[in-house]
């Protein structure tokens, strides 16, 4: 039981990594690319 609730602590923590580390870089990324291709300011 005890391993149970570890692998599910640890799935549950790696989902959460995995969607910052995808989604982090993906929003700094289309805000970039936002400014570079329309000119609209990165803050917005």
């Amino acid at each position: 039981m005890t391993y149970f609730i570890i692998l599910l602590y640890g799935i549950i923590g790696g989902l959460s990594t995995l969607a910052l580390v995808i989604g982090i870089p993906a929003t700094l990324i289309w805000k970039i690319y936002r400014k570079a291709k329309l000119g609209i300011s990165m803050f917005d």
